[in-house]
């Protein structure tokens, strides 16, 4: 797997300074270097690369103003290289892959590129599936009913692993496994671990198609639980009843999704 590569900095030294390190990784073939936010956005939306590595502050468009302008298009996977640290919360908010720090240090370029090696790979497994999905209804309409994909299949790797979520001025990385439960309140979700709860601002909808369903399901108009959580069903009156999670925090289940209890009692 080749990781087409675009390095975007106005600084020549640095463009320099980092094709150098990428020579350590064989996989990365960088196509081509830009100057500028404007040179970037034309060559990103010609070649239509895997990564860029993108500096913050260049003249005219800055790097921010680069991934803006890519709205329209599929971006590509971006990590941003920059002198300054005071960036960093913006930079994860624009779901950029990494944040590193001139000099670039090597240790950390290597972290950041195999993340990048991660999402690349599960990216393309899903759309492996996809096709195969398409071929089927095509050819063998019949054979979709038994098209099913299990917990490891490449279908289960779309949804997130790791939710940044910024809260009291810092970016918390979250392991989606140690969600206990998600309450919302307007566009701002409540999201509870064992030993935290943090404030996300994203509408509950938008929130659930980051999320694995056959782990995380909707309890309640406002509610969504980790399903590996529950340790207790508790009937109640109406027809609804509560799940007892790990941490002893129970949670009241509507009538309107009471389906979602009824893989418990089975």
């Amino acid at each position: 797997m080749t990781i087409r590569t675009i390095l975007v900095d106005d600084e020549s030294l640095a463009i320099q300074g980092l094709q150098l390190r990428l020579q350590a990784h064989e996989d990365v073939e960088i196509i081509e270097t830009c100057n500028n936010g404007r040179e970037a956005i034309r060559a990103i939306k010609t070649h239509k690369p895997d990564l860029v590595f993108l500096d913050i502050q260049m003249p005219g468009f800055d790097g921010f103003s680069v991934v803006q302008g890519l709205m329209e298009v599929e971006p590509p996977l971006v990590i941003f290289c920059t002198a300054y640290s005071d960036h960093a919360i913006r930079a994860f908010e624009a779901q950029a892959v990494d944040y590193l720090m001139k000099p670039v240090d090597e240790g950390r370029l290597a972290d950041a590129l195999d993340r990048v090696r991660q999402r690349l790979n599960e990216k393309r497994q899903v759309q492996e599936v996809e096709k195969l999905r398409e071929v089927l209804a095509e050819v063998a309409p019949q054979a979709m009913s038994d098209f099913v994909t299990d917990d490891d299949s490449p279908a289960s790797n779309r949804f997130e692993k790791l939710i940044n979520i910024k809260d009291r001025g810092q970016i918390f990385r979250v392991d989606v496994d140690s969600i206990e439960r998600i309450d919302a309140a307007g566009d701002y979700m409540c999201i509870y671990t064992a030993d935290n709860s943090l404030i996300l601002r994203e509408t509950m909808k938008d929130l659930e198609k980051r999320l694995d369903p056959r782990n995380f399901q909707r309890v309640h108009r406002s509610t969504i639980v980790n399903l590996s959580q529950v340790r207790q069903v508790k009937p109640h009156t109406n027809g609804e009843c509560f799940l007892v999670l790990e941490s002893g925090a129970q949670v009241k289940v509507s009538r309107s999704y009471r389906d979602v209890v009824a893989r418990f009692v089975h």
